[in-house]
């Protein structure tokens, strides 16, 4: 065989209990699983000693905000030295594909907080089948995309807060089903986000209709994470339910004080609705704060009309007061409902260097945002101290739970869980807590995600499979990054493989970039198209 992995913990991805094998690969994929005592043991070119090291498949960010640092950045260390072989993006609503040229441009500048906007890339794509092919010419790690409901309903609507006309919703039903044949997973909708949040369910459910005909899922970031969520929730799985279409419930939270040790409610409505027959599943991040851009915290009725029109709002002195009043009084919906508390607000990035005083400072009232956001034109980066650590214990032991990462790379204090998600699984959440088995939280961030994702051939370590392993060490393996610094690679993981190739070598990233676009299977939905069951076998 090309290699071997000796003695390895083999941890597969379904849950079950690990066991001691030989692992042996060739041309990209597990040729050979050998438990001692079954005969001969494989011989290989390259053999590793695994002894007291756990091997499992590649980890899968079912949440990823890496949609241009996959073209810019090739080393990608970030993910790939945590050990994720295969990243979501596209994530809520808003992506570069479909666009066309003013579209692109209005989307390159409101989330130029989470992505930047890097000088210098060549952006010759415009369809989501000319991204993915853009990515297939050589990538760090895996990649599938949803088609982002935002950006769909600005090339067809524009950014107004209306109804779709009837030929406009057919037209935007026309560019989700293009997306899913060209290649794409699902769909996300950012629904505090503008322009997808102007969407009405019954203009979302059409959508999802879609997307059920071709076997994909939904993916929302709902309406509300604060003091809307149940309802918001409720929201989605009924729209999903109507359309017939499986839900992915993006960075399931319980935030903000109105939530506070309310996410068994949300457990009982998510097993109400499991028991019903709904096809669900949800990701989460294992840390409290979290992180978006300071414009996403505006009133909608302030940011419609795209980026230009928020800007000139936010000028006009009576406009600004109109806004400060909707935020701090009577809760935006870009706040998700709650009166905003500035001293939970701290600032992660900026676009202009001139700014970059506040990074890692609270905001002490309106002013002081309103000037940020004008003068850096919305790109300043944001925490949110909102979160729970019971809520985030209780929703991560839940049977369909995933890993995401929903990490902004950008900016100099990005939120740690960019560079740090899955080692702190396993290394604080698993190890040191054990609010999770060490096998049950591979399963979260291998065989789950990989079942829904309907991959045939990913996420357990089974022979015919691609070789997307990580080889981790289970005492020492923990997230290195922190808030302080965000940036420091994880510990515990000397080996990561994509297709049977090292991007990780002996702690270190390698030159390759074994990383292509991850297209949905052809044909349409269900198992007879090469779809698995969402819970792991």
């Amino acid at each position: 065989m090309d290699l071997v992995f000796r003695d390895a913990r083999v941890i597969d991805g379904t849950g079950g209990a690990s066991y001691r094998a030989d692992v042996g690969i060739e041309e990209g994929r597990i040729t050979g699983i050998h438990r001692p005592g079954t005969g001969r043991r494989p011989s290989g070119r390259r053999v590793i000693d695994a002894e007291g090291l756990a091997l499992a498949p590649g980890f899968i960010d079912m949440h990823a905000h890496s949609d241009l640092a996959l073209l810019t950045d090739p080393s990608h260390e970030a993910k790939a030295a945590q050990g994720v072989t295969l990243e979501v993006i596209g994530q809520d609503g808003l992506s570069y594909a479909p666009v066309d040229d003013h579209t692109l441009g209005s989307v390159r500048a409101q989330i130029a907080g989470w992505n930047g906007d890097p000088p210098g890339l060549v952006w010759d794509w415009r369809t989501v089948g000319e991204y993915l092919d853009r990515l297939d010419r050589g990538i760090a790690v895996n990649a599938a995309y949803l088609v982002p409901q935002g950006t769909v309903r600005a090339l067809v609507v524009g950014w107004e807060d209306r109804p779709a006309t009837p030929a406009e919703l057919t037209a935007m039903r026309r560019l989700v089903a293009e997306g899913m044949e060209q290649g794409a997973v699902g769909l996300s909708s950012g629904l505090t986000y503008t322009p997808g949040m102007y969407a009405s369910d019954g203009e979302l459910t059409e959508l999802c209709r879609v997307v059920a005909e071709y076997g994909g899922y939904y993916c929302p970031h709902h309406r509300s994470y604060g003091a809307g969520a149940l309802q918001a929730y409720e929201e989605m799985i009924a729209v999903t339910r109507q359309a017939g279409c499986a839900l992915h419930l993006a960075h399931a939270t319980m935030n903000f004080g109105v939530n506070e040790n309310r996410a068994p409610e949300l457990i009982a409505l998510l097993d109400e609705a499991l028991a019903a027959g709904a096809d669900i599943t949800l990701d989460s991040y294992p840390y409290l704060p979290g992180c978006t851009t300071l414009a996403a915290m505006l009133p909608s009725w302030a940011a419609e009309g795209g980026p230009e029109a928020t800007l000139h709002r936010l000028r006009d002195d009576a406009t600004a007061e109109r806004i400060r009043h909707a935020m701090e009084v009577e809760g935006a919906d870009g706040h998700h409902g709650v009166p905003i508390d500035w001293s939970a607000i701290e600032i992660s990035g900026v676009g202009d260097p001139s700014l970059a005083g506040h990074i890692g400072r609270r905001l002490d009232g309106f002013a002081t945002a309103r000037r940020l956001l004008l003068q850096d034109r919305l790109r300043p980066a944001i925490l949110m101290h909102v979160g729970h650590e019971a809520n985030l214990r209780t929703i991560m032991r839940h049977r369909v739970h995933t890993g995401g990462s929903d990490g902004l790379l950008t900016g100099a204090k990005p939120h740690p869980r960019a560079y740090g998600t899955f080692p702190h699984y396993l290394g604080h959440y698993a190890r040191d807590l054990g609010v999770l088995s060490l096998d049950e939280c591979v399963a979260h961030l291998t065989g789950r995600p990989a079942a829904r994702l309907r991959l045939p051939d990913r996420g357990l370590v089974r022979t015919g499979y691609r070789a997307d392993l990580v080889l981790f060490d289970p005492d020492t393996v923990a997230a290195g990054a922190t808030f302080d610094q965000p940036r420091t690679p994880p510990r515990g993981i000397p080996h990561v493989l994509i297709d049977g190739r090292f991007v990780i070598e002996n702690g270190r990233r390698t030159d390759v970039l074994a990383g292509r676009s991850v297209r949905r299977p052809m044909g349409g939905r269900g198992q007879e198209h090469g779809a698995r069951n969402v819970t792991p076998p």
